[in-house]
């Protein structure tokens, strides 16, 4: 053989080493996009973020859609009755406080807690676990801290994907209420929250030096929470002194004015805050002072 023909077949073998080398690199490339593909969960997750009181809830649940399948039934593929549920898809659904409240007339302090529950024909068990971070299938009795009863309800329209979300948010109360196919639960919510504000303002208000500020925030919370109208009516009659162009705080003293009865000095302060908000080129409170008026 000579050396020519010597060549020529170790470049046929590097020629044919090489389309092998290549061959895999595309199997290889092909692989690696396969596993990089994205495709959407099933079930969704959701996560909510609720300010309440004087923390915040956060709620962590996945949504699973009913797609034609029974749900609330006996022995039903989706949320069979009298069986514990995960109220969701996916990981337990996890609730998160950063402030204590009550739920069900049970207290429920600061931290991660897994919400299951047991539907019901008439009334749905809500049980509230300390394993939050577990499968939702991997339910454990013994880690329950309370549970409590709470009715359902037909709701207004049918839903298709699972909801959950807060409803009804005021000072010390709100709701969580569940929605899926035309079912609606609603699990009560309340926080203490007045008597914490309070020692506040009462703090704030025997400072050696009280910012105008102060008095208005406190005015607002005798008379929004507290109910305390002539407490309102002394710190906001210490704000407007303050601060005679807070058209703002006008407003307010004479809301309070109106509901402690005193329909003249209320007209006097709802005029004040028209003609200030209207120097000022606020259109907002010059119609909310004229509706006020209206309404004396």
């Amino acid at each position: 053989m000579t050396i020519a023909r010597i060549a020529v077949g170790l470049h046929d073998q590097k020629i044919c080493h090489m389309k092998k080398l290549l061959l895999l690199v595309l199997v290889a490339g092909m692989a690696t996009t396969q596993a990089q593909i994205k495709m959407p969960a099933a079930s969704s997750t959701q996560t909510i973020v609720q300010d309440f009181g004087l923390g915040r809830m956060e709620l962590v649940y996945s949504r699973p859609n009913i797609k034609g399948r029974q749900l609330f039934k006996e022995n039903s593929e989706l949320a069979p009755l009298d069986k514990v549920w995960r109220t969701g898809a996916n990981g337990a659904t996890r609730l998160t406080l950063t402030d204590p409240v009550m739920m069900g007339g049970h207290n429920l302090d600061t931290g991660s807690y897994a919400i299951f529950t047991i539907p019901g024909k008439n009334d749905w068990t809500i049980i509230i676990n300390k394993n939050a971070r577990v499968s939702g299938t991997e339910y454990d009795s013994k880690a329950d801290l309370f549970r409590f009863t709470v009715p359902a309800e037909k709701a207004k329209q049918n839903t298709e994907t699972f909801t959950m979300q807060f409803t009804d948010i005021k000072a010390e109360s709100c709701a969580l209420e569940l929605l899926w196919g035309g079912i609606s639960v609603r699990v009560p919510i309340t926080s203490s929250v007045i008597p914490r504000v309070r020692t506040q303002v009462e703090k704030a208000l025997m400072a050696d030096k009280v910012n105008v500020n102060v008095y208005y925030a406190a005015a607002n919370f005798y008379y929004d929470m507290d109910k305390d109208l002539n407490k309102a009516l002394a710190n906001i009659a210490k704000a407007t002194d303050a601060n005679p162009q807070a058209y703002y705080m006008f407003l307010l003293k004479a809301r309070i004015e109106k509901d402690l009865g005193d329909k003249a000095a209320a007209k006097v302060d709802a005029q004040k805050c028209m003609a200030l908000a209207t120097a000022q080129k606020n259109d907002d409170y010059v119609r909310m002072g004229s509706e006020l008026v209206q309404k004396l």
